[in-house]
């Protein structure tokens, strides 16, 4: 199919149509109709996350769960510039292959390994379109059987990304649970290369993931400015185990590191939001991370209090792994500003920290509706008064 002209034609001219739609339209008038209709519905479903592929016409995918469970582009690159140019690289887990090919385009040989045929095939299909055929070997096999027969230090360099379902398809969230068990074939990969990256689940628990894996380099919490992805673990030959591991804050716009050390050594201070001021709310990926007492002291603002993750200033910081407020107002919540609350502010965004309500039970009680510039954040300050913080976005 890769080499029919029509086939790639009808795919291209229908990628604005509902996949559902074309089943019942186009069911049994081509022998390939059907994996036509599934490459038209990957394309959908990853337009956002793997532009770089889909420039190319016949860019093919082997499974729509390949096309679900594929990294983005943009997290490959990230991947990818952990390991220096001109490595040899072994991708024990290749899957669709975004990682592997990111990797090839930055010059290093790839060995691409996969236990699926088909996905194989297509492997070696798309490295040919990506133009990266001479640096992609593409290997069907069971990984862990194949780096068995890998002499030592017959790679500079492995990469994994292990699947996060059990046997029966449920998620699992231990390291070692994962497929293929890295914790087990530790030792095992690491005869075999000085370097091992390791793509896991943002579930885990990042004291546990540094016991399970003793000789880890750095470790990166991945997101975006809303979502944290995925924790990323560097995993070098002789690292003492004992040393302490940098854990970076990773987002496209932000870097942040520090250690658990230093958390536990880092004092924090404590300061109330004053009207003028700013606030400061962490991402999901430095709530991951958890360096509370670290934030504090390193950008030298306030704890609002030991439970809200929320800092403030009265001058504004630049550097925050977060959103940044300007504080508007601070406003007691009691009855007498509950009530004519509404009028002052009848749509306003609305959030909770550490306050006991949910955002929508706040809403309720304020009679307001969601929308316009404005924000509210309902949260309890240290000596335990819970307050209403009138927020604008800081956008210099």
């Amino acid at each position: 199919m890769e080499n029919n002209d029509e086939f790639w034609t009808w795919i291209h001219e229908h990628l604005g149509d509902d996949p559902y739609a074309l089943r019942l339209r186009w069911s049994g008038k081509r022998p390939w109709i059907d994996e036509a209709i599934m490459q038209v519905e990957c394309r959908r479903r990853t337009a956002k996350k793997l532009p770089e592929e889909l420039r190319h016409r016949e860019f093919l995918f082997p499974t729509l769960l390949s096309a679900e469970q594929s990294t983005s582009d943009e997290l490959a690159a990230f991947h990818s510039s952990l390991l220096a140019p001109g490595l040899k690289v072994l991708d024990m887990t290749a899957g669709l292959g975004v990682d592997a090919f990111h990797i090839a385009s930055r010059g290093q040989s790839v060995t691409a390994v996969d236990i699926a045929p088909g996905v194989v095939e297509a492997l070696r299909h798309n490295a040919v379109v990506l133009g990266v055929d001479g640096r992609v070997d593409a290997v069907c096999a069971d990984s862990a059987e194949y780096i068995a027969g890998v002499g030592d230090d017959g790679y500079d360099a492995v990469f994994i990304d292990p699947a996060r379902r059990g046997d029966k398809g449920e998620r699992v969230f231990n390291l070692a649970d994962c497929r293929p068990d890295v914790v087990k074939l530790l030792p095992a990969i690491l005869r075999i290369a000085p370097m091992l990256v390791v793509k896991a689940s943002p579930m885990l628990d990042i004291t546990q993931t540094l016991r399970d894996l003793p000789s880890a380099e750095a470790l990166y919490v991945v997101g975006s400015a809303t979502e944290c992805k995925e924790l990323v673990v560097v995993v070098r030959r002789g690292m003492d185990p004992a040393a302490e591991v940098p854990i970076t804050i990773w987002t496209p716009s932000c870097m942040f590191s520090f250690t658990l050390d230093e958390e536990r050594r880092a004092v924090a201070e404590f300061s109330a939001p004053k009207a003028g001021g700013y606030l400061y709310e962490p991402s999901e990926v430095t709530m991951k991370a958890a360096p509370w007492r670290t934030l504090s002291e390193r950008f030298g603002i306030g704890m609002i209090h030991p439970n809200s993750h929320l800092y403030c200033s009265a001058d504004k910081v630049d550097g925050f792994p977060g959103d940044c407020w300007h504080i508007e107002s601070v406003v007691p919540f009691a009855s007498s500003e509950i009530k004519r609350f509404a009028r002052r502010y009848p749509r306003i965004n609305v959030a909770v920290r550490n306050f006991g309500w949910t955002a929508d039970k706040l809403r309720a009680k304020l009679g307001v509706k969601d929308g316009g510039d404005l924000r509210v954040m309902a949260t309890t300050l240290r000596d335990g008064e819970k307050v209403m913080m009138v927020l604008s976005k800081d956008l210099k």
